[in-house]
């Protein structure tokens, strides 16, 4: 399983951006995806997760209601829409896989990473 993050950019406080993130390799099944990130000199820390079959998502309290997680099945892509993107949202974001469906928020949990796509918001 190979994962592509793409996406990043520099946008200003308020804006939006929509992350996606690439599978190619096994990708038939239902398995947990997710989106993490890590800002320079912190752990990198849970964003959001989603089911690949059913769709059901989970967010991070700082995200909720601004940030949303979809997939494609079809191109086998998943996306984050981040809105209303503040300073403190400014990292290296990551999506990751699962082997299996359940949804998790640990790092540990995630058996697949691809590399990160640099997101800046400037204030």
């Amino acid at each position: 399983v190979q994962l592509q993050a793409f996406g990043g950019g520099l946008v200003q406080a308020g804006g939006s951006l929509r992350l996606s993130c690439a599978a190619s390799g096994r990708i038939f099944g239902n398995y947990a995806m997710g989106w993490f990130r890590q800002a320079p000199g912190k752990e990198r820390e849970f964003v959001a997760a989603s089911t690949w079959h059913s769709g059901s998502a989970y967010y991070a309290d700082s995200v909720k209601g601004r940030f949303t997680i979809s997939r494609d099945n079809v191109m086998s892509t998943m996306h984050l829409q981040m809105n209303s993107l503040k300073p403190e949202d400014t990292a290296v974001y990551y999506c990751a896989r699962r082997r299996i469906a359940t949804i998790s928020s640990r790092v540990d949990d995630y058996d697949y990473w691809g590399q990160g796509t640099l997101v800046t918001v400037s204030s």
